[in-house]
């Protein structure tokens, strides 16, 4: 994996070049001394696309590579919850309290490597913005959904 020495400012041409490039790249690999499941590679790809490509360093990846792994299992742990309920014989079942513990890791997997909501898509604000930029987008979309209406931007 190659990194850029420095970063250009995120609003400059080569910016927007370098992330042009990066996109058409398929997701990075795990670091060689780190294993993934193959029901790990999900959660892997969308964990590395989360953030630009030439900001991750071997540290980084080896942590996106545990919350990759911490999430399927939670996918699994939720799966066994809902198949053998919240109670087993009358007792909390085992793997809620698991499945407790596994979910607080990923967050705090997800805020050590900054893939978390602020530092993915920005300020709440900003964020509120946006929704209701899209939700007017919706309602002024004509009835056959395939091509948006041409509207002023406030």
């Amino acid at each position: 994996m190659k990194l850029t020495p420095k970063r250009h400012r995120s609003d400059s041409a080569k910016a927007a070049v370098a992330a042009t490039q990066a996109a058409a790249l398929p997701p990075l690999s795990p670091p060689a001394h780190v294993t993934l499941r193959p029901q790990d590679r999900p959660f892997w790809a969308a964990i590395v696309t989360a953030r630009p490509r030439d900001t991750w360093n071997e540290v980084d990846l080896a942590s996106a590579a545990n919350l990759a792994r911490c999430q399927a299992d939670i996918e699994a742990l939720q799966a066994q919850i809902d198949e053998a309920g919240f109670v087993i014989d009358g007792k909390v079942n085992p793997a809620c309290e698991l499945l407790e513990k596994m979910s607080r890791r990923a967050l705090a997997l997800t805020r050590a490597i900054a893939v978390n909501t602020v530092a993915t898509v920005g300020r709440s604000a900003d964020i509120v913005k946006g929704a209701e930029l899209e939700r007017q987008a919706r309602a002024d979309m004509q009835d056959d959904g395939l091509i948006p209406t041409l509207r002023a931007v406030k």
